[in-house]
């Protein structure tokens, strides 16, 4: 399996937290192409927070994360998260406003796709988070939350990157639904390729993934 993303001795602290109170504290762990991860943790751990540091959410960091080789803060960070890394919502952050087929069609504008028939695209990834092509022009707040969730899944493969990032992804899920969305993600890393990296509380989703990163927060300080 290949290396896809590296975090190298990394820490974080907020800007107003004293001097020595880091959220994270000297952070190494690795993520191959092909698997699936879940980084799990009590709140307050630091999930949320290495999960922004790994998307170029967040900028200001102790060490140094490496996305293929190559250092994320050398790179053009928005580049990176609307071509190489797909970001999935607990509470799925789809426009409302917008049809399924069109949320999807939009995050392929933003990436600035080419080439490709975007509706056609459109169908074929609701089709391969299990949804049928007749939702496609229904609004997504007339969607049950496992099609949200599976619309939010889709948008975020409509570049095609290699890293799936999933924050408490079946949080509002039933444990069938939650079943269903976890067979999605076994799909994409061990028949697609994909890194899929799950941030979660459900000990379901730790028992299902090829391996499980956990936070423990002990006097202030993280380790792993």
């Amino acid at each position: 399996m290949k290396e896809i993303l590296k975090v190298n001795n990394v820490s974080y602290r907020y800007n107003d937290a004293p001097k020595d109170d880091f959220v994270l504290k000297n952070i190494n762990i690795s993520f191959e192409q092909g698997k699936t991860y879940a980084i799990k943790g009590k709140s307050g751990s630091g999930k949320t927070t290495l999960l922004s540091l790994i998307s170029g959410l967040e900028k200001k960091y102790c060490g140094q994360i490496l996305y293929d080789n190559k250092d994320l803060s050398k790179m053009n960070l928005d580049k990176y998260r609307n071509s190489d890394i797909g970001i999935v919502f607990q509470s799925y952050n789809l426009l409302p406003q917008f049809t399924a087929e069109e949320n999807i069609i939009l995050s392929m504008d933003i990436s600035n796709l080419k080439g490709v028939n975007k509706k056609e695209q459109a169908l074929k990834l609701m089709e391969q988070v299990g949804l049928d092509k007749s939702l496609a022009k229904r609004r997504v707040l007339k969607l049950s939350g496992g099609e949200q969730q599976r619309i939010a899944i889709a948008r975020s493969l409509s570049y095609n990157p290699k890293i799936i990032i999933a924050d408490e992804p079946t949080g509002n899920l039933d444990n069938e639904t939650e079943s269903e969305i976890l067979k999605i993600f076994d799909n994409l890393a061990h028949k697609d390729n994909k890194c899929v990296i799950i941030v979660t509380h459900s000990q379901n989703v730790c028992d299902k993934v090829d391996k499980v990163y956990d936070l423990k927060c002990v006097n202030n300080k993280t380790d792993l």
